[in-house]
């Protein structure tokens, strides 16, 4: 029979373990914290034995030894288990404590200088004082039994103390001389929703489990890590991350799952799609790696990565050399990856998929993307920009996107983006960027679905040396459209949709060398304005008309505007068509014909027009300085009413007819 003095003695046992493990303070665990030991009467009177074992240990393993008598310089091994009786041991210098499968439990051990222990034996029952122990690995595998750690589903509460459990560990044995913490078969709460005392204010990056510098945490396909949900008792309607690393350097995260609360959680009647949690935080990190984790039903989010402070603000602290690697995200609400704030990052080999869809618990919030990349910029009151944040010198590579609600990449603003190879199923756009290139992707849409596979657009004095090029496009009911100032469009295949290339609001852009095979027009320039845009050396075979410009540059304000089309190889018997617009050089295309109506200060000029069942250069209504010049026309090959040149203008004393040839 166990007497009342055992049975305190395990409590307290248990409540010296609760006080340990409540300090989210990583300097406090291990440190063995003052408890008063009373002791009440009993009417059990049976002699104990003080160091009676707790009845979870097997007796017959139990060590034959002590600590109290070791000598200096010396090693012990530890193949049974050790019960220290809630006593303190002081160990002398250079003392090794080596695991060959035993344990030590129930007690402190004050180290001096130069001890060494295996990792192996570390537990939240034994309290680790006095200097600081190397480990005999650097590398310390992490066991939840070991530790406190409450697995499966839970309250907010035992999930919260898991937070501060696992936080405590990493950033305590690193004190040790760990440098890779292995983490294996776990399934795990953790909360993240509200702020450690005395901390009133809540930080989200700050209360989630907090990752230290130099240090290597390396989990399996058995780690299974997952966000508390809200609930709508608590209201926590805007929560934080299972892991962070904040003001860090040098960290590596490899595999393991991410698990997000968005089946599950609490969202309010008024959600205006912000409300979540993350699922990982980097802030003011460098040299930070994510290989192979993934990331599941983030309810806010993925991944997050921000810098500390403005850079406009003296406590600026910029995030920089982030990699993001082989990591896969699903199902993921709002964004999978959003990006504000810092410079040189490569995302790479990464998988997404159904991002922001709506589900049965919420819709898929605000933005939509795969990757976001949108930094904040204000104007003064003098109307001068301020980069609050600034996102530049990343790299988008080798990645495969499907199923993305609104797309799968948006550089709506940031400096020198590179988006190279990779597999998608849905939209890339941009919007406020300079040196940002689309280039050598492969873009696969459903064509049912797939408005256009390129945006790019955005005006001002930010918004210069972008390239869109080598991308292969199929499936769009548009492959790209420009609206952009200096851009280089070329080399790009586009195939499987009705439109080609979508012109509005452009300057200072050349759109050159691409294949274009599209069911209604290869390039169309439509209600808008161009003005020094060359459109060069594309070929192009369309179903309804190779190329159409309407409605463009016929606006006063656009009057000066001027742009050119040169060279291109148009190879269906399709014509091009100019309809109310201006000031367009029209030069050198092999053609199947041209209709022009009501233009002004058009130049058609050495082009080979080959018709065949319409007119080689038919104009209509009224017009304004056309000029028709050295162009070698073929009799049109179908009825005989067709002409090389058919003027049908009401004007046509505006129409110059200079040295064109009617073969």
């Amino acid at each position: 029979m166990r007497t009342m003095k055992t049975i305190m003695k395990t409590f307290l046992f248990t409540l010296l373990f609760m006080t340990t493990m409540m300090s989210c303070n990583k300097e406090e665990l291990f440190v063995e914290p003052e408890v008063e030991v009373v002791e009440e009467d009993t009417d059990d009177t049976e002699d104990v034995d003080e160091t009676e074992t707790p009845t979870d240990v097997d007796t017959s393993a139990l060590c034959d030894f002590t600590l109290d008598d070791v000598q200096p310089n010396s090693t012990v091994v530890i193949n049974c288990v050790l019960d220290l009786g809630g006593s303190t041991v002081t160990l002398p210098e250079n003392v090794t404590i080596v695991y060959e499968g035993g344990d030590i439990i129930n007690g402190t051990i004050n180290f001096s200088v130069g001890n060494v222990i295996s990792g192996e034996l570390l537990n939240s029952t034994l309290i680790m004082g006095g200097s600081n122990p190397q480990l005999k690995d650097p590398a310390f595998d992490f066991d939840p039994k070991r530790w406190g750690i409450v697995e499966g589903v839970t309250t907010s509460d035992i999930a919260w103390e898991n937070n501060k459990i696992l936080q405590s560990l990493m950033f305590r044995v690193k004190d040790f001389g760990v440098t890779t913490f292995k983490m294996d078969e776990i399934d795990a709460y953790f909360e993240g929703s509200r702020p450690t005392p005395p901390e009133t204010n809540y930080y989200p990056h700050r209360e989630a489990v907090n990752i230290p510098s130099d240090f290597n945490l390396v989990m399996t396909d058995n780690t299974h890590l997952r966000i508390q949900p809200a609930t709508i008792n608590t209201n926590e309607l805007d929560n934080g991350a299972i892991f962070s690393i904040r003001d860090e350097d040098n960290v590596t995260v490899t595999g393991g799952n991410l698990h997000g609360d968005r089946k599950v959680r609490y969202f309010s009647p008024n959600d205006n799609g912000l409300e979540g949690s993350h699922l990982f935080y980097i802030q003011a990190g460098k040299n930070i790696t994510l290989d192979g984790i993934k990331f599941f039903d983030g309810s806010k989010g993925g991944l997050s990565i921000s810098s500390i402070g403005f850079t406009n603000e003296p406590n600026y602290n910029q995030t920089r050399d982030i990699k993001v690697l082989n990591c896969e995200f699903k199902n993921i609400r709002r964004m999978s990856i959003a990006l504000t704030d810092g410079i040189n990052m490569l995302f790479e080999g990464n998988t997404f998929t159904d991002t922001a869809q709506p589900d049965a618990n919420a819709d898929g919030g605000e933005v939509g993307y795969a990757i976001n990349i949108e930094a904040a910029r204000v104007r003064d009151a003098n109307g001068v920009l301020i980069e609050r944040e600034k996102v530049t010198d990343i790299v988008i590579r080798g990645n495969t996107e499907t199923g993305s609600r609104g797309g799968s990449i948006s550089v709506h603003i940031g400096q020198n983006v590179t988006i190279e190879d990779n597999d998608l199923e849905t939209q890339v756009a941009y919007t406020y960027t300079n040196g940002t290139k689309i280039i050598n992707n492969r873009f696969h849409g459903a064509q049912s679905t797939s408005n256009y596979a390129i945006f790019a657009t955005g005006d001002g004095e930010t918004v210069y040396n972008n390239e869109v090029s080598g991308n292969i496009i199929k499936n769009y009911n548009t492959g790209i459209i420009l609206s952009s100032n200096d851009i280089d469009v070329h080399d790009n295949v586009i195939s499987g949709g009705a439109n080609g290339i979508q012109l509005s609001k452009a300057i200072n852009s050349r759109v050159y060398n691409n294949d274009i095979t599209a069911s209604y027009a290869g390039i169309s320039v439509s209600n808008t304005w161009l003005d020094n845009v060359e459109i060069k050396g594309n070929e192009i075979s369309a179903g309804s008309l190779n190329m159409s410009f309407s409605h463009s540059n016929n606006k006063p304000e656009h009057a000066s505007y001027t742009f050119t089309v040169t060279e291109n190889i148009l190879k269906t018997s399709k014509k091009v068509s100019f309809s109310n617009v201006n000031g367009i050089t029209f030069s050198k295309n092999e053609v199947a014909g041209i209709q022009i109506g009501n233009s002004s200060n058009l130049t058609i000029q050495e082009n080979i027009i080959k018709p065949s069942d319409f007119d080689g250069i038919r104009l209509y209504e009224g017009h304004t300085n056309i000029s028709l010049l050295d162009n070698t026309i073929y009799e049109p090959t179908g009825a005989d009413r067709f002409e090389c040149i058919n003027n049908s203008s009401t004007n046509p004393s505006e129409i110059t007819d200079t040295g064109n040839t009617c073969n």
